[in-house]
């Protein structure tokens, strides 16, 4: 059974940096591709960045040149690095592990429990 634990989420003022990271146990990390999404309050889930088993990323337009996502395979562990962070970038993120190796949003998933970011004007 796969589980995800986030962490590094918080409080913090518009400009700033987090970094979130999500530790995977109960598969075989390398081999899948992992992503992070995020919810605010009223609206639906969305992509922020995913990255495949071989390191091949996407960001979501809203995110580019200010978040980044990398891997440590070694560590079984994704992390979100994010700079520049405005208001609307409030919300819980989650992780999640496709059920492949390419980010297929109809692949067997498994999601983290989420973790808060909020950003303050």
């Amino acid at each position: 059974q796969v589980q995800l634990v986030e962490s590094g989420g918080g409080l913090v003022q518009a400009g700033g940096s987090l970094r979130l990271s999500c530790v995977a146990s109960g598969s075989i990390f390398s081999m899948n591709a992992m992503g992070w999404y995020r919810q605010a309050p009223g609206k639906q889930r969305e992509l922020v960045a995913a990255i495949t088993s071989g390191g091949t990323i996407k960001y979501a337009d809203s995110v580019k040149d200010r978040f980044t996502i990398s891997r440590d395979n070694s560590k079984n562990t994704v992390y979100l690095q994010m700079k520049s962070l405005k208001p609307e970038d409030t919300a819980v993120y989650y992780c999640r592990m496709y059920g492949s190796s390419w980010y297929l949003e109809n692949s067997n998933s498994s999601w983290g429990q989420g973790t808060q970011v909020t950003v303050s004007s």
